[in-house]
Formats: C-alpha cells, structure tokens, sequence
C-alpha cells in the first residue's frame, strides 16, 4: 500500500468499497486455484503409492501392471481390484478426494448411467458413466483458462489497433472504421459451422476463430480516447521536443486510455466463458469427451430424468459469471473519478 501512487491507493480503496465485488474477487481467486489443482482433487491414480519401499507418484510416472507383479505390459489400472491387491500386499497408495478423472467410467454403478447422487459419486454420473463432480471441477478450469486467454489476447490487439486509429486518425482512422464494419458483420456462428465440417475444433483452433471476431470490442473505447487526448498540450510538447510516435502512445496516452480497458475486461472475460460454453452445447465447440459445461448442459437436456446433471451445470456457470459480473462492477466503481470511498 506504501508503494502505491496516490491515485492507486484510491483506486484500491474503491474497489474494497465494494464489498459485494472485493469478496467475489477472492472467492473467484480461490475457486479458480483450486481448479488448477484438478489432477491432485479428483484423477483416477493415487497421488503417491509406496512399493516394496519405493515411492512413487502415478500421476506424473507412467508405471505398467508388470511392476507391481500383474500380468500386463500396459499402464497400471489402479483402481482394479487385482492391482490394488498387489500394491497393498508389499506397500499402500494415498487417493485424491475424488478417485475419478474427467473420463474415467464407473464400471460398478447400482443403477443405469445418469446415475444419482451417491457416497462414491457425489453428483452422480453423467450418461456414460463418468463422474460428474470430477468433470465439473475439470470443465471449470478448462472455461476459466480459455476465457482468460481469448480476453489477454483481445485485449492485446483491440488496444492496439484502436491506439493505432485514434492516435493517427486520418484516413488511416477512416480505413480501420470501415474494416470493423464490414468484420463485425461477418456471420460468426457460420463461419465456426463451416469450419467444423473441415476440420476438427480444438482449444486452440476455438481460441483462434473467436480471437478473429472478438477482438473489435475494445477498439472503440480506446480509440475514443487516444482521439481525445492525442491533441493535449504534455502530448503535442513531447512531439515537439523529438519523441517518437510510439513512446508517446506508450507513455503518455495508453496510460488513461488502460483504465476503460481495464473496466471492461471484466464483462469480455463473462462474454468469453459463454461462447465456448455456448459452442460445446451446440455440439461446435471442443472435441467430444472433452470436460465442458457446455457438454453438462447439453447432457441436462438430453436427460431430463437426471436432474442434476442440468442443474450442476447450471448453478455453477451462473455462479462464476454472477462472481465475475460483481468483479466487473468492482473495477468499474475503482476507476470511476466520482466515487469516494467511504
């Protein structure tokens, strides 16, 4: 807090104002780290499994069956009986909580797959047979990380081309306003069927075609000021005294220009979840098997009888979108110059 300008400080004493978006920002933080930890929470390998005095960690070390004695050549299935058997007779093996991966199939349920709530799968399976929990906290990570990036990413080039319109306006401002027209107007929803009949989506192909359209969202507000502030009199005296074009950009005007940009990243990042989540129920998004809210949602719907597989799905994309929406209007209340935190 010492370190931080004045204005930060006060930035930073809004944003804590805003108690519903300050305490929407940690649980998102918690949630989102306990996420990224979604191979030790929930996999169908033990976290450390102690042999004959060796230890070893099955997640990381691809053992075959032959080591601990069995009769296969092939990765150790740790969760059959006869291996189990055989690692306990000469050691022991640590689970995670959830002894289920995103893909792993329940061979042993008391019912036909959806399968209900039980002790062993906390929210049931989905249709195949996998668990719904693991696959939720999978997808989550899954959605949080793609969002994050095609927001970064976004971010980086809506700044820049509006930077590159307002600052030089012009015909170069006339040219670049009539290409996001046209850009804008392209069939997004078609252009993603077209190219799933050609190729096969995956998270990076998803990352890249919705980069093609989503970009243009910040372009205005940033252009808008650059146009405003490019004629200023710091502005025009650093010109005059020889800076190049880029240093002003840099120094002098992406810094007021940065804080609409950072005010909205809040909502692209809400926008960016929805659109994979929106692909993967349409059936255009990631390929099939992958964990996805989307996919849980499209499964809700194919199998009303199974009500918790719609209803996990919905309550936590309401849930990360309600939490970064709050997140949004924290931000937003930080860098508003008429709010006084009190």
């Amino acid at each position: 807090m010492k370190n931080l300008s004045p204005i930060s400080q006060r930035r930073l004493a809004q944003f804590k104002a805003n108690r519903r978006g300050y305490w929407s920002f940690w649980i998102f933080l918690c949630l989102f780290t306990i996420t990224l930890f979604a191979n030790i929470i929930a996999n169908d390998k033990p976290l450390i499994v102690s042999f004959k005095g060796e230890l070893l960690f099955p997640i990381v070390q691809n053992l075959p069956e032959t080591y601990f004695g069995g009769d296969f050549k092939t990765e150790a299935d740790y969760r059959d009986s006869y291996v189990e058997e055989l690692i306990n007779e000469d050691g022991w093996m640590i689970w995670p909580p959830i002894r289920y991966s995103y893909d792993t199939i329940n061979f042993n349920l008391d019912e036909p797959a959806p399968s209900s709530p039980t002790t062993d799968n906390w929210l049931g399976t989905d249709d195949q047979g996998r668990d719904v929990l693991a696959r939720l906290i999978y997808g989550l990570r899954l959605s949080i990380i793609f969002g994050l990036s095609l927001t970064l990413l976004s971010t980086i080039i809506g700044v820049a081309a509006g930077a590159v319109q307002g600052y030089y306006g012009g015909k170069i401002d006339l040219f670049f306003q009539r290409f996001i027209e046209v850009w804008s107007g392209l069939p997004e929803l078609f252009i993603l069927i077209i190219i799933a009949s050609i190729i096969e989506p995956s998270f990076y192909t998803l990352l890249g075609i919705l980069l093609l359209f989503s970009w243009t969202r910040l372009v205005d507000v940033v252009r808008a000021e650059f146009l405003r502030v490019r004629n200023f009199d710091y502005v025009r005296a650093a010109r005059a005294l020889g800076v190049g074009d880029l240093q002003i950009m840099k120094r002098h005007i992406l810094p007021n220009a940065m804080v609409a940009t950072l005010t909205f990243m809040p909502f692209i990042l809400t926008g960016s979840i929805t659109a994979l989540t929106s692909l993967d129920f349409l059936g255009l998004g990631l390929p099939p098997g992958s964990p996805s809210l989307g996919e849980m949602l499209a499964q809700g719907k194919n199998n009303i009888q199974a009500p918790w597989l719609g209803l996990t799905a919905f309550l936590s994309l309401a849930f990360v979108l309600t939490l970064l929406t709050f997140i949004g209007e924290a931000v937003r209340d930080a860098f508003d110059p008429r709010k006084i935190a009190l």
